[in-house]
């Protein structure tokens, strides 16, 4: 049994807690996911089962999609209402016109410094290691990718506002609402996160814990579990001859020259065997006119 299981996870739950929770529920060890979501965040969290978990580090960077509700009128030292206080801003009042107006500076390739309180390695240690330590360090800027950015709500009394973002791998959302925060004069911090969409899957396929141990009890688990080839949609596939099947099964690289429906600039393919059957990844070399086994995920 392998396939993408796509979690709603709760408040409070790291990524790997999901993991290890589905683990117990599943008796399965081979489980992985799509991407992080900080503890206090909830929403999509694609799980890949069985043989889908070797796409881990495969997949084609895609754009996610959040809402996020923000703040504004102080800081704290992790970016969100969760972390301690570092200043307060007692003369700022934020306008939806001034929102309005600041929002387009942070739509398409921005520069944005990721927080202390983070996954990324420097040096070989992560920076929330450091932070919890009471360590700060000078952390250059990365750019990062923002499609849009959407105001869903406005509350000026209470000085909040739900944001809808889409955005590329390695934005951070409290960092984004931060920056919008200085951008008008002052601060803010994010107060509720939920990634509604992420690898292509959305809310509406998400599961609960509940939900899933029902699924095991009446043993119909297989049936909730979305195809693995669905994690590579955006890549163009090839459709393999019987031939052809046998070799690539066995790890033989094809003449490239001699499949149909590769493409001039693409490299890389999801392919399918003769009788449909998703083979995994392969990618193109033209000068030596092969098509390799990319990740085998049969």
């Amino acid at each position: 049994m392998q396939g993408v299981l796509c979690m709603q996870k709760p408040a409070e739950f790291t990524s790997f807690d999901v993991i290890g929770k589905l683990r117990g529920i599943l008796h399965m060890r081979r489980l992985g996911h799509t991407g992080t979501l900080d503890p206090m965040a909830t929403g999509v969290l694609p799980v890949l089962v069985g043989k889908a978990a070797r796409a881990c580090d495969i997949l084609p960077d895609q754009s996610k999609m959040y809402r996020a509700t923000v703040q504004f009128g102080w800081e704290t030292d992790t970016e969100d209402v969760w972390g301690t206080r570092t200043a307060v801003y007692p003369e700022m009042h934020v306008t939806k016109e001034a929102l309005d107006a600041v929002l387009p500076q942070f739509v398409g390739a921005i520069q944005q410094v990721p927080p202390m309180y983070s996954a990324v390695s420097v040096e070989g240690t992560r920076l929330y290691e450091l932070a919890r330590r009471g360590v700060v360090i000078e952390r250059p800027a990365r750019t990062v990718q923002v499609d849009s950015i959407v105001l869903e709500a406005w509350d000026e009394d209470k000085q909040t506002a739900e944001l809808s973002v889409a955005c590329g791998k390695g934005t951070y959302i409290r960092t984004l609402l931060c920056d919008i925060g200085k951008a008008l004069g002052g601060g803010a911090v994010m107060t509720a996160l939920c990634r509604t969409k992420a690898s292509g899957f959305t809310l509406e396929q998400c599961y609960t814990f509940e939900q899933v141990t029902e699924f095991c009890r009446r043993g119909t688990l297989a049936e909730h579990l979305i195809p693995t080839d669905r994690l590579f949609a955006s890549l163009p596939e090839l459709h393999l001859t019987e031939q052809q099947s046998t070799l690539y099964g066995n790890g033989v690289k094809l003449a490239l020259s001699r499949v149909e429906g590769v493409l001039p600039e693409q490299d890389l393919y999801r392919v399918y065997g003769a009788d449909g059957s998703f083979f995994g990844t392969a990618q193109a070399d033209r000068n030596a006119d092969e098509l390799r086994v990319g990740k085998n995920l049969k």
